[in-house]
């Protein structure tokens, strides 16, 4: 890893900073930039998580994809705890936290909001951002394109259904137009521009050579993008920072809690550390876009269903970064022979 890259975390924390401080400072930006929005997806995120998405795609040996099949170990855990799993415990710790632990806090109309939020982010496992944790855990690119394709398709299928018994609510109307932006815009886009690049570079040399200096870029971009989402949500910080601590609190048990269970499961199963620390991370991130788009049509802009989604955008960066971290110190661990 580079300087800039062994640094993240503090450029991270400046990024949120820098975000608040905007969107104090210069609210007539942080108007612009949120009304760049089509299909609840901003635009100007969009671009930036792209440009993360990029370098990885730019990675990816079409040809090793085949292969993914030898090795079903780690997507059958990516996809267990993804599905079997993750939408359950959320759901669990929100009523246990906010019909029970913050009850005397929290009024119970706003508390039966609040895990609504939290159903809808357990229910929707990410699609963009585990690309950029998985190249900085060096993971196996084809076989991170194949998880998150993979889920994807199963999202289409599961998520309205698992949302629906969850919140007991008999109508789910699923953002179709966010759910197919969102993936043409972060995982197809970027795939068949990784495919040109690497069909115009030729040799593994020169793609090499490219990637390494492509990949500070995918860095830079989630830096700005954590500027700019702390910028957009910094009113609501800055007035509510109790209520988002304690929505905080259910989601970084459950984050740990994922990755804890999906990184054990895949050292027993003997799943090789280029695929184990993606298959972990995948179920420990959050389709953000899909889950706070959702929020806002059932239950309305300002509800607290959808101040809990985006408290999980807020959390994820952290969160995720330090799982990095983690995943990177227990390397050793595991040993990259076993299938």
């Amino acid at each position: 890893m580079g300087r800039f890259e062994r640094l993240l975390t503090l450029w991270v924390a400046l990024a949120m900073l820098a975000g608040l401080l905007g969107g104090a400072w210069l609210p007539g930006l942080v108007q612009g930039i949120a009304g760049a929005e089509i299909a609840s997806i901003n635009l100007v995120v969009a671009v930036l998580i792209w440009a993360m998405v990029y370098p990885m795609m730019v990675s990816v040996d079409f040809g090793a994809v085949i292969g993914v099949a030898r090795q079903p170990k780690g997507l059958l855990v990516t996809l267990a705890v993804n599905w079997l799993v993750k939408p359950f415990t959320m759901a669990l710790l929100a009523v246990l936290f906010f019909d029970h632990v913050f009850a005397a806090w929290i009024a119970p109309e706003d508390a039966a909001q609040y895990v609504a939020g939290l159903i809808l982010l357990g229910a929707a496992p990410c699609t963009a951002m585990v690309f950029v944790w998985s190249q900085l855990t060096r993971g196996d690119a084809a076989y991170t394109l194949v998880q998150v394709s993979v889920n994807d398709l199963i999202m289409i299928i599961a998520f309205a259904p698992i949302v629906a018994l969850l919140l007991g609510v008999t109508e789910i109307a699923v953002p179709w137009d966010t759910l197919v932006l969102a993936t043409v815009l972060y995982v197809v886009l970027p795939l068949l521009a990784g495919l040109l690049t690497r069909r115009l570079l030729g040799s593994a040399g020169a793609i090499d050579a490219f990637t390494a200096r492509v990949k500070p870029l995918s860095m830079i971009a989630l830096v700005a993008t954590v500027a700019i989402l702390f910028g957009l949500q910094g009113e609501v910080i800055l007035a509510r920072p109790t209520v988002i601590a304690l929505i905080a609190v259910p989601i970084l048990i459950q984050s740990y809690g994922i990755f804890a269970l999906a990184y054990g499961a895949a050292w027993l199963l003997k799943v090789p550390h280029r695929i184990a620390a993606p298959c972990a991370l995948i179920g420990t991130s959050n389709f953000f876009e899909l889950a706070v788009a959702v929020a806002i049509s059932l239950f309305g802009l300002n509800s607290g269903a959808a101040l809990a989604t985006v408290v999980g955008v807020l959390v994820e960066v952290p969160v995720m970064l330090s799982l990095v971290a983690l995943a990177n110190r227990t390397r050793s661990r595991f040993a990259e022979e076993r299938a």
